[in-house]
């Protein structure tokens, strides 16, 4: 082949590898963004959450001090033997420390030494707000690790768009040199950075938006 083929040959790889890389260079540059948005959409997710599972804690908080409040005055009433004092707390209680209360005094607690000391150590003593509480930190930690997903995944487009770049300053660099054997060994350079990073780009997740 000769020198001028040869150059002709090597011209149009440069071209051919300038277009593809520009191209995806675009792309990693289009999938960092949609990631960093992905981020942002999510972070808030995670930020909401977070809000509503304090505001379930501290329903709970002030459910269990309402609960505390009046089992300590029906104790009062009934160490006083103010059997009616006593019945009016009772009936008062909160619907779901009934069921903690009812299983304590089945237990007999005044006669028994293994009894619980209180119905707040009961397995019977649940509130719903502080299950929800529990729920919805447990959903915040499962946004919380795709959040670092996402992050993760457009600092993997960034790099992208990098060695893209290399790719690029490579195959332009190529066209510039007279030398035929440093042409083609930068531009051989160029095809061996741009076709690992396109490899890696098409394994990695794609996020689209319309």
């Amino acid at each position: 082949m000769s020198t001028a083929a040869k150059r002709n040959w090597a011209e149009l790889a440069a071209t051919i590898l300038l277009a593809a890389a520009a191209v995806a260079t675009a792309w990693s540059s289009y999938q960092a963004t949609r990631w960093n948005g992905e981020q942002a959409k999510t972070s808030s997710r995670v930020n909401k959450t977070r809000i509503e599972a304090a505001r379930a804690a501290g329903r709970a908080n002030a459910e269990t001090q309402v609960d505390i409040a009046t089992f300590i005055q029906w104790v009062d009433a009934y160490a006083k033997d103010q059997t009616e004092l006593e019945s009016f707390y009772r009936t008062r209680f909160r619907e779901e420390f009934k069921p903690a209360f009812d299983a304590w005094i089945a237990t007999r607690p005044l006669e028994s030494s293994g009894a619980a000391p209180t119905p707040f150590a009961l397995p019977q003593y649940e509130l719903a707000s502080a299950a929800q509480a529990e729920r919805l930190d447990a959903e915040a930690e499962v946004l919380a690790s795709q959040v670092r997903r996402d992050i993760q995944r457009a600092s993997n487009y960034v790099l992208a768009v990098v060695l893209f770049a290399v790719a690029l300053f490579f195959a332009g660099m190529s066209t510039k040199l007279t030398a035929a054997g440093l042409r083609t060994a930068m531009l051989a350079v160029g095809w061996v950075v741009f076709l690992g990073a396109a490899a890696w780009v098409a394994t990695s997740p794609m996020s689209v938006g319309i």
